[in-house]
């Protein structure tokens, strides 16, 4: 018998257009799982992998379809998650490139497993711990191939013994591979389940055939857990960080700290984090979840002072030991909860013009949304990792008073499913009010300014021409066509880019104006 669904099928490996056979494998009332059983007629966008990989290793999600498409997705993702999520229509950047879609990741961290006798060191298989003995994955650096195949041959010639996380033991965890691009240093760091490494010396007379290679570390991981790292590190050659350089600026990066995994696009990143916070020279800026400093020390030279606040220690000494680094004056670090750091700051009369927002994954507690929104920053520019997190807290910054003006993707993990975003949240309200009260009868109000409403024309361009337009374009339609506007309307805060109103959403909203009689 046929059953007929009418409902969404989500099937791994897909492209749109593609034409295939789905077998499915779960189904549920509102959505269904399936695999490929068939490609009847490949999508357009459908490419050969490069990687022999692909298909079994977690890391990927877009090997199979042209770059293009991969972007294309990747804002359509970031305008979905404002609108549906959030509720939101924002200004829509066209989304930045990386620079380069293969070789860019500067971090790498390897399970190592004995499976039937045969080591692996690779990544995990999709949805399992099941290691893929990757020899090389084309979006790391040709050193960790280089330095995985030394670290493979070592453990092999020692019978060193490798962790069986079933029952507890083993030595070797991971391995954790960092390399500055700037400079080309790389560091090796090894994670165990004990405290000593065998036969290290030999490692590391190996290691230093491998250009660029300057340190290794022994990070100790006894705890019966799936993160990764433990909390100690040792220097078992060399200094326990390497040194890059992003936006001009030296990094110290340890293994602990937070890095951009893709350099050259962190810099497009940061690039437009700094326009976004537009800074003058007069600004004090608050850098709330700061990692290592990065993004607020890449601008500090052009602010009046920075704070930043990062929860993990270890981060907040490398932010410190860079902006010495630097010769950075204007820059104080502390380490703390962000949520509690800024309440802190806000009870100290501390007034900062400007917030970097930077959370993890999960995003920005509602309490600190509001602990933010008290401050009363003139601008906000939030960096995030996850659209839909992203969107959730612009919709509760806009309950603060909180508008988002304009909002640019960033890929930064080409060939996988992950895009960065970075957001300009303006303050909608003046920071005091005076209740007036005024005689309008003497003045002269136009015709026009009695019709329709600005959701009523931005409704009727949506309707008629499927565009979405702000409140900034349709004054700047009016103002041009000699409809009195206020003049807030038109003006941007000082420093800060207004973007004009494209010609095919100037043509819609002049309709829209005809439409309701006002011109």
């Amino acid at each position: 018998n046929t059953v007929k669904y009418n409902v969404a099928i989500f099937v791994e490996n897909t492209a749109v257009g593609d034409e295939i056979l789905c077998h499915i494998i779960k189904a549920k009332k509102t959505y269904a799982v399936g695999k490929i059983a068939k490609i009847i007629k490949p999508s357009k966008h459908r490419i050969e992998p490069e990687c022999e990989c692909f298909k079994s290793c977690g890391g990927c999600s877009f090997g199979h379809i042209s770059y293009r498409e991969e972007l294309r997705l990747k804002e359509q993702k970031v305008i979905d998650a404002f609108e549906r999520i959030g509720g939101l229509s924002p200004e829509f950047m066209p989304i930045i490139p990386s620079p380069s879609i293969t070789r860019y990741r500067n971090k790498a961290q390897y399970p190592v497993k004995r499976e039937n006798g045969i080591l692996k060191i690779g990544f995990y298989a999709k949805k399992s711990h099941r290691v893929i003995d990757c020899e090389d994955c084309l979006l790391q650096p040709a050193e960790f191939t280089q330095i995985i195949e030394i670290i493979k041959n070592w453990i092999n010639k020692f019978n060193i013994t490798v962790y069986n996380e079933e029952i507890g033991i083993g030595l070797i965890r991971h391995i954790y591979l960092r390399k500055a691009f700037a400079t080309g240093e790389l560091m090796v760091c090894i994670v165990a389940n004990g405290k000593e490494l065998p036969h290290s010396d030999t490692l590391v007379e190996t290691l230093k055939r491998v250009e660029g290679f300057k340190a290794l570390l022994l990070n100790t991981n006894c705890s019966n857990t799936n993160v990764v790292l433990g909390e100690a590190c040792e220097a078992i050659y060399g200094e326990p960080y390497i040194v890059d350089i992003l936006c001009g600026v030296k990094v110290k990066i340890s293994p602990l700290s937070f890095y951009q995994v893709n350099h050259d696009g962190a810099e497009l990143l940061y690039g437009k984090a700094a326009e976004y916070a537009a800074p003058s020279g007069k600004e004090d800026v608050l850098d709330l979840y700061c990692g290592a400093g990065t993004i607020g020390l890449s601008m500090a030279s052009k602010v009046k002072s920075l704070v930043g606040v990062e929860i993990i220690p270890e981060a907040i000494e490398d932010a410190k030991e860079n902006a010495l680094l630097n010769n950075i004056n204007n820059a104080q670090f502390i380490c703390g909860d962000a949520a509690l750091a800024a309440e802190k700051l806000k009870a100290d009369g501390i007034a900062p013009q400007t917030i970097i927002l930077d959370p993890p994954r999960k995003g920005c507690a509602a309490s600190l949304l509001k602990t933010v929104a008290e401050i009363a920053p003139q601008r906000i520019v939030y960096v995030s990792c996850d659209p839909a997190t992203l969107a959730r807290d612009a919709k509760l910054l806009e309950g603060l008073g909180y508008s988002a003006v304009e909002v640019t993707p960033v890929d930064m993990f080409p060939r996988t499913a992950h895009v960065e975003t970075v957001v300009l949240l303006s303050q909608r309200r003046p920071d005091t009010h005076i209740d007036i009260k005024l005689d309008l009868s003497g003045l002269d109000v136009t015709a026009a300014e009695t019709k329709a409403t600005y959701q009523e024309i931005k409704d009727y361009v949506l309707d008629k021409f499927g565009l979405k337009v702000s409140t900034l374009y349709i004054s700047q339609v009016k103002a041009k066509c000699g409809i009195i506007e206020r003049e807030n309307y038109n003006k941007g805060k000082e420093g800060h880019r207004v973007p004009k109103c494209p010609k095919e959403k100037e043509d819609a909203i002049m309709d829209a104006l005809r439409h309701f009689k006002m011109i």
